[in-house]
């Protein structure tokens, strides 16, 4: 069944026309009048909706039922990720939220390929934003991680500095995983491209981060920020059951 995002107050029993997006998406998509589709607004219930007509530019739909659906992980992952090229970004944002992100704070270091400020940064954290939701729509979450605008590391870091447990990637200074204990919720901050410098490690290690690796080989961003999430998943997260 086809499912859409859709940003409004949703209810059973409800018939109204979808949000312009929304419907560019279904006719896109060919559905047709009689078709049931899944619509979610991101706050963790699912409906089941008809199309029960389609113009040029509108499509009205009725809801008929609404469930929850748990697919959301018990452990609540805020990454850290060092904005990288444009087709990497889009990448770890996109996968990131199929491994159960839940919340993305793209940071300025160093050594990042990018270097956005103004309405330049706007945009791209609503491109991002798109990209999480139509990863939304595809994986069967309910809950739309949050892409917040972009920090300099420093102020990143600051803003984390009260959460339980702040992992940073890093070869210099192995540990496993499993050394630590069950935790509710991680912090993991990731560098761009080059890797963050030696003083930005220094500066993380000083906010509370431990370093950690996954193995001697140096891995690109987006594979780093994606190996770490899944491990975290596997160890601790909703990989389990």
């Amino acid at each position: 069944m086809p499912r859409f995002y859709v940003p409004a107050e949703l209810c059973e029993v409800n018939a109204f026309s979808l949000p312009d997006a929304t419907a560019r998406h279904v006719q896109v998509l060919r559905c047709q009048p009689g078709e049931l589709i899944e619509l979610f607004n991101g706050q963790g219930l699912v409906y089941v909706a008809e199309i029960m007509s389609m113009g040029k530019k509108n499509v009205d739909v009725m809801i008929h039922d609404c469930k929850t659906v748990k697919v959301e992980s018990s452990l609540t992952t805020t990454l850290l990720q060092s904005v990288s090229s444009s087709e990497r970004m889009d990448m770890t944002i996109q996968k990131s939220v199929e491994l159960g992100v839940s919340v993305i704070q793209p940071v300025l270091s160093e050594r990042s390929s990018q270097r956005l400020g103004g309405e330049r940064a706007t945009k791209k954290r609503e491109r991002w934003q798109d990209i999480a939701i139509a990863a939304c729509e595809q994986c069967g979450r309910t809950v739309v991680p949050e892409i917040r605008p972009i920090m300099d590391l420093a102020s990143a870091l600051k803003d984390v500095a009260d959460a339980d447990l702040k992992l940073l990637m890093s070869l210099r200074r192995p540990l496993a995983l499993n050394e630590f204990s069950q935790p509710h919720a991680v912090t993991l901050l990731i560098g761009p491209e080059g890797g963050l410098s030696a003083s930005e490690e220094e500066q993380a290690t000083r906010y509370g981060f431990s370093a950690f690796s996954l193995g001697p080989r140096v891995l690109r961003t987006e594979t780093a920020s994606l190996a770490a999430l899944a491990a975290m998943q596997a160890l601790w997260g909703d990989f389990r059951r």
